[in-house]
């Protein structure tokens, strides 16, 4: 249901496969998969070949959250997976609230009373997706 979309930022020949890459994610993914684009290396900014706004501009385009990792730093790597869970988390939780509204049977000509309940677990920690 989740999937990391990663380059690395010193090779542009990774960035250019994004396209590629995604369209392979969208074949083989389900229509409600979470993406989250992941430029990797972000600790060899002086050799970086993908600008952090061609990253950020890509992701935006196709509705995904962006974040700029180093593996090497351990810097955002946390985060990512985070971000993951909570929005595979949101969309999970949505699935749940539309299939118990939808189970209710609703008879109008019937004069009955109508009770609809639908628990709900909001999550405490906000996103801060595309923003790192």
């Amino acid at each position: 249901m989740g999937a990391l979309l990663v380059y690395d930022i010193t090779k542009r020949s990774s960035y250019e496969n994004l396209s590629k890459w995604l369209l392979e994610l969208r074949d083989f993914g389900g229509q409600d998969m979470v993406v989250i684009l992941v430029g990797n290396k972000a600790d060899l900014d002086q050799s970086r070949e993908v600008e952090k706004e061609e990253g950020k501009g890509f992701a935006e385009k196709e509705g995904f959250c962006f974040m700029e990792t180093s593996a090497l730093k351990n810097m955002n790597v946390e985060e990512v997976f985070l971000q993951m869970i909570i929005k595979v988390y949101d969309i999970t939780r949505q699935r749940n609230v539309e299939a118990k509204m939808n189970e209710k049977e609703i008879n109008i000509l019937s004069g009955k009373e109508i009770h609809v309940v639908v628990d709900e677990v909001t999550t405490t920690k906000q996103a801060i997706c595309c923003s790192i």
